[in-house]
Formats: structure tokens, C-alpha cells, sequence
């Protein structure tokens, strides 16, 4: 069944937040609205636009600079990209560690989550570096030394508003998603002529499927509905050749870029064992009273109750 899921290229599609009109905060913008706040919807969309925009002109110019390096070298070309694209989610992590350190707050399901789309992404890496995609000591030194300025520049920017920090890596993942699709329908027939590496068949059909799991299915629990069908997808992944092994790399980059997308709306994540458990965010791992996003998040909800306390001042002598 897998299998057949597999051939048809045109069931995985990505879907992308790129423009700001289709950012799934904008429930959150009526509510302020509503309660008489247009001013602060205003400024609100106006950062989204902003964060967009920057992390669009990263991103292009990125992909530029990889197009110019690698136009011929597809192996060399995925091991940057994996190398890369593996980062965010330990920067993602350490920042949310860091917050449980202070005592700020805790987030379970984030960090298993996030951990387990690393795992997914460092066997992506093996898997290249297994085809030679590392053999030239440039790609190696290259891809180095970008993983580490794109650790710290996400750490920065996920500190700040994870909305962006997360918006940024949904343009990496789909800009993944898009590169493995156009290598596949390329090289298709060539593909399915060459066996599928060890590391591959270990990791999509070993027995240790448990991170794996939690890192296919999450979409699928992400908007908080179907949460007990992950255990009916939950299943091995065809390798019979490498054109197997890259549809699987290539619906993996979709799950991620949707999983990141989804994870700009706050509280929108949820692991799928929190449902299976019946386990909601207790204070053991969140705490509700100094709950933020970031550091622009928290400096906004400071200034909240003032605010709140002026709305009702004014309504009271009306």
C-alpha cells in the first residue's frame, strides 16, 4: 500500500504561508479586533509581512548562491542541503531547554517533536553521504560553516519570534521539497536502475520506528483532529531501489515544511502520544502565567493587562 502511495508524485503537495494573507494567526488578529484593538492588528500584520519578507530574500538568496555552486552535482548539492536543513531543529531545541533552565516554561511535545524531525534529517545526511556527496573537501567545509552561522542566526531569531524562526525553515524545507521532486522526475528511470543504500533500508524499514513515527504522522495531529490515525499510518516504507529512497526523502521534506507551518501558530502542536496518553498541557510542562512565544511576545503580553485595564475603564464610563 505504501508502495503504491509512493508512485503517485502528485498526491504530496506542500502547502506554504509565503504570503502573509494565509498566515494561520489571523484568528488571533479578529479577536483583538474585536475587542477594539484595530491598531495593534494593524502593527501585527505589519510584522508578519516584515518577518516574511526577510526570511523570503534569505532564502532566494541562498538558493541562488547553491544553484551557481552545484548546477551539476546533485549528490554534493543534497549533502549542503541536509546538512543545513537539520540545524533548525536542534537550535529550536537548545532555545527551548534554555527556557526550561530559567524555569520560564516547559514544552514536552516541542522538543520531542522538533527531535525527532532531527533524527529524520541526520539520516537524510547519512544517506549522502553514503552516494559520495561529501567526497570534496569544499562541500564539506562549505556546508560546515554555513550549519554553524545558521545555528546562531536561528537561536537569535527564534528568541525573538518563533513565528519567524519557523516561517524560515518552512522556506528551506519547501525549497528541499521542490529540489527532490525535480531530481526525481529528472532522474526517474536512472533512479530505479540503482539499489537503495544500507542506511536507508535500516532507517525506513528497521525495527526501531518509534522517532520516525512521530515524525511522519505529526501533520496529521498537528491541527488537533484524526489524533488516533497515526497508529493506522504508522508503517514500513518501501526501499527496493534509490528512487524509493528519494520519494521518501522527498515526503519527508513535505511533512516537515507542513509541520512548520503549522508550528507558527502558537499552541498548535501536539505529539501524537499527548492524545494517545490523554495527556493537555499540565503545569508539569507548561506554565500558563509566563507563557510567550519570544522575547517580542513576552514585552507585547507585559503591556496586555494595562491595555485590557484602559478598554475597560472606558467602557465602564460609557
Amino acid at each position: 500500500k505504501a508502495t503504491i502511495l509512493q508512485e503517485d508524485e502528485e498526491d504530496v503537495v506542500v502547502e506554504k504561508s509565503f504570503r502573509t494573507t494565509s498566515f494561520p494567526g489571523n484568528g488571533i488578529e479578529e479577536v483583538e479586533e474585536s475587542r477594539g484593538n484595530s491598531s495593534s492588528s494593524s502593527l501585527e500584520r505589519w510584522v508578519i509581512k516584515v518577518e516574511q519578507s526577510v526570511n523570503i530574500f534569505l532564502t532566494d538568496s541562498v538558493i541562488k548562491i547553491l544553484d551557481t555552486l552545484y548546477r551539476d552535482r546533485d549528490y554534493a548539492r543534497f549533502f549542503v542541503l541536509e546538512t543545513i536543513a537539520r540545524v533548525p531543529y536542534f537550535a529550536f531545541i537548545s532555545v527551548l531547554h534554555m527556557y526550561e533552565s530559567f524555569g520560564w516554561w516547559r514544552r514536552a511535545d516541542y522538543l520531542k517533536v522538533h527531535f525527532a524531525e532531527s533524527w529524520n534529517e541526520m539520516h537524510h545526511l547519512l544517506i549522502m553521504e553514503e552516494l559520495g556527496g561529501n567526497s570534496w573537501w569544499f562541500d564539506r567545509f562549505l556546508a560546515q560553516h554555513i550549519a554553524i552561522f545558521y545555528y546562531f542566526m536561528t537561536v537569535f531569531m527564534y528568541t525573538l519570534s518563533p513565528r519567524m524562526a519557523y516561517h524560515f525553515s518552512e522556506c528551506v524545507e519547501s525549497h528541499a521539497f521542490e529540489t527532490y521532486d525535480k531530481f526525481i522526475k529528472a532522474q526517474g528511470d536512472e533512479l530505479k536502475k540503482k539499489p537503495a543504500p544500507e542506511v536507508a533500508i535500516k532507517y525506513y524499514t528497521g525495527g526501531d520506528l518509534y522517532l520516525f513515527g512521530v515524525n511522519s504522522v505529526i501533520t496529521h495531529v498537528i491541527t488537533k483532529s484524526n489524533a488516533n490515525e497515526w497508529f493506522c499510518i504508522f508503517m514500513p516504507i518501501s526501499t527496493e531501489n534509490l528512487y524509493d529512497v528519494f520519494m521518501n526523502i522527498r515526503d519527508d521534506e513535505a511533512e516537515h515544511c507542513k509541520t512548520m507551518k503549522a508550528c507558527q501558530t502558537h499552541g498548535n502542536l501536539r505529539s501524537p502520544h499527548s492524545y494517545e496518553d490523554g495527556f493537555e498541557d499540565t503545569p508539569d510542562c507548561m506554565i500558563p502565567e509566563a507563557d510567550c512565544e519570544g522575547i517580542v511576545d513576552c514585552i507585547k503580553k507585559s503591556l496586555t493587562p494595562s491595555q485590557v485595564k484602559q478598554i475597560r475603564t472606558v467602557e465602564r464610563n460609557r
